[in-house]
């Protein structure tokens, strides 16, 4: 199904749609502040293997960030962070950046028997935020490759669609986006490391 939302002003009967499909474990499309990305319940262990099928990657492999709502969100599954940290936190977000945190143990264990850490994001759109804050907890993040060797990441849903419609529940039409991944940083161990240059600035490092 392809779903068109309003990118500023989110439907609420099209939400819960969105927020029904996810709770059956459902997988969506939805648009970031950066790039397209694959989504499904942080709770939902068959649907975050399908998105790993998606992406060509084993579970346990995979580098999936989540998408939470607010900072207060980002506590319930990551350790306590350094103050400084977190005062960069809520400078940047929400925004284009991916805060790779040490993980606690509220994250299920899908993702944290092998994993120390787990990357968090906060987007500025307002479709992903709406969908994290009425399902009440957060959604997978992965980016939407394109097979075009030239472009990396298709910015229009419709063509995203065509392609993906037999291979997820959902694809949300939030209008045009961009094709910068987000900025990685690695913020374990009370340090803050560039991982990946994206869409967001660095001048604070």
């Amino acid at each position: 199904m392809l779903l068109e939302i309003h990118p500023r002003n989110p439907d609420e009967r099209k939400l819960k749609m969105v927020n029904e499909c996810l709770k059956d474990g459902g997988v969506i499309i939805y648009p970031t502040d950066t790039v397209y990305s694959f989504g499904c319940d942080i709770n939902s262990n068959k649907a975050i293997e399908r998105v790993a099928r998606l992406r060509g990657v084993k579970v346990e492999k995979a580098n999936f960030s989540i998408v939470c709502s607010d900072l207060s969100h980002i506590t319930e599954y990551s350790k306590p962070v350094d103050n400084h940290i977190f005062k960069l936190m809520k400078r940047l977000l929400p925004g284009p950046y991916t805060f790779i945190l040490e993980a606690n143990r509220n994250l299920p264990r899908i993702f944290s028997e092998k994993k120390k850490t787990i990357g968090i994001r906060v987007p500025d759109n307002p479709i992903a935020l709406s969908i994290v804050a009425t399902l009440g907890n957060p959604i997978i993040a992965t980016s939407v490759h394109d097979d075009n060797e030239i472009i990396e990441y298709t910015t229009d849903a419709f063509e995203i669609h065509e392609k993906f419609e037999k291979l997820v529940d959902i694809v949300i039409d939030g209008g045009p986006v961009g094709f910068e991944v987000s900025t990685v940083l690695n913020c374990v161990n009370g340090q803050i490391e560039l991982v990946r240059l994206g869409k967001g600035p660095v001048d604070f490092l």
